[in-house]
């Protein structure tokens, strides 16, 4: 493809809409249109999921912490650079969800991510996913999402207003409120958040300037400004260092027990009854929800925040098939793409690759600088802040379902949304949202063409018999 301007040719890429862009792509495949503290800030979006789920299969399955900091580090690494938007990088929750209550081992957490990634490798390779994600109605996929993003929301909640025990997978009880993981704190923390991001959207709430400027008063200006300003403010980058800064004024003991290097790399022995228990209780549970969550959903998310980056569903199955295929014989921990983190780093300001590009560096220092005993600062973490950062990420998932604009629609995806919820099955709740879809559909086929149809075929036999 050629565009001659002045004599000229300009060689373009396919869907190229400029004679520069594939410049540009070249040397900023991060995609970079945001200031750099607004990329740090939504970079720890998604940390609201990750931290207690990592902390939780330390504790109780003996997670090799090291191991699957270094692995999703390189994770969110490529895909920074893969996808050029900020691509999450989210453990598997149903697998460890099951690894919690029934006290699975490592081998057979292992097991339950590479069933699930040679899975997505099947489906994404083979084109069936695009199948999937081409014929799926959209007030679906919306129920998922508004499921998914209720259900964060909900454990948000629980997290702010209760102490928690993650190695017992339980609420304790009330939080107090003063303290240093208080009410106080948490609630001091929500607000700070949402005077300096708003609604999430960047510069949204500020009114573009004129070119009559002097029209605009100078409190529309005054307002301009201030609301520019605290646009720029890595609000949720603060509010994670001020955690991690608590991490040490809770427990100075901490310091001694650091030890400096990463843990020593070695392969799993996976015996055939674990390869049967991680299939059976791990990966059939997972298997729907990574589909829909952690492929479809993430798409369709990536396509409403970034329409002209819209994140490929093969590439994405692909990706987490080849992440768990290589990290999990490694004891890492299983991971997918979630559209949760995805909405928490975008509602911290997150807008290209470098958000987890930036995120998989200090992973990576830590997991090389630290190693398993980083485990001793997660512990003493202050969850309130952690419940808030999830709150964040919930909520704005959930309103990806604000552009359900017709009743039938609204109708689908909040039956879907109930049942995913109430039954605790991302795929139960899919199942019932395609039936009532195709209900609706079939109320309204016009039985008028089946009526002339049968009357022509009627005339056409009697003429015969004559």
């Amino acid at each position: 493809m050629e565009e001659v301007s002045q004599g000229t040719t300009t060689p373009l890429l396919p869907n190229s809409n400029h004679p520069r862009r594939w410049y540009h792509h070249f040397t900023n495949p991060l995609r970079l249109k945001t200031a750099l503290s607004s990329e740090l800030s939504g970079s720890v979006g998604d940390l609201g999921t990750y931290i207690p789920i990592v902390l939780a299969l330390t504790l109780v399955s003996h997670l090799d912490l090291s191991t699957t900091l270094i692995f999703t580090a390189l994770y969110n690494i490529s895909t920074g650079l893969l996808f050029s938007i900020p691509m999450p990088v989210q453990p598997m929750k149903s697998i460890a969800s099951v690894a919690l209550s029934d006290s699975l081992t490592l081998p057979q957490i292992a097991t339950g991510g590479i069933c699930t990634a040679v899975t997505l490798l099947f489906l994404g390779s083979t084109g069936l996913m695009s199948v999937l994600y081409r014929y799926i109605p959209l007030p679906v996929v919306r129920g998922v999402q508004l499921s998914q993003g209720l259900n964060f929301a909900f454990s948000a909640v629980k997290y702010i207003r209760y102490d928690q025990d993650f190695a017992a997978n339980k609420s304790g009880g009330p939080r107090s409120w003063l303290g240093l993981d208080g009410l106080i704190l948490a609630i001091s923390c929500l607000c700070f958040l949402v005077l300096s991001t708003g609604s999430g959207e960047l510069g949204s709430s500020t009114p573009h300037p004129t070119h009559l400027e002097e029209t605009v008063s100078s409190s529309d200006r005054f307002r301009r400004r201030r609301l520019k300003l605290l646009s720029a403010i890595p609000a949720a980058l603060i509010v994670f260092l001020v955690g991690l800064f608590l991490c040490f004024v809770r427990d100075p003991s901490i310091v001694k027990d650091l030890k400096f290097g990463p843990s020593k790399f070695h392969v799993l022995t996976i015996t055939w009854d674990d390869w049967k228990t991680g299939f059976i209780k791990a990966a059939i549970p997972q298997i729907p929800l990574s589909i829909l969550n952690s492929v479809i959903a993430v798409c369709k998310l990536s396509g409403d925040m970034f329409p002209d980056r819209e994140a490929s569903v093969a590439k994405v199955s692909v990706s987490v098939g080849i992440m768990n295929l290589v990290g999990c014989w490694f004891g890492a921990m299983p991971v997918c793409h979630g559209a949760g983190g995805l909405a928490g780093q975008y509602r911290f300001g997150a807008r290209s690759g470098a958000s987890v590009v930036f995120l998989g560096l200090g992973k990576l220092v830590l997991g090389l600088v630290f190693g398993n005993s980083f485990v001793r600062i997660l512990g003493e973490f202050p969850i309130g802040i952690l419940g808030v950062l999830l709150l964040f990420a919930g909520i704005e998932l959930a309103m990806a379902s604000r552009d359900m604009n017709s009743k039938e629609e609204s109708f689908v995806m909040l039956v879907c949304g109930a049942v995913s919820m109430t039954g605790s099955s991302a795929a139960l709740g899919f199942g019932c949202g395609i039936v009532l879809f195709l209900l609706l559909k079939l109320r309204e086929i016009d039985c008028s063409k089946f009526v002339i149809w049968n009357s022509s075929l009627q005339s056409t036999k009697d003429s015969l018999d004559i």
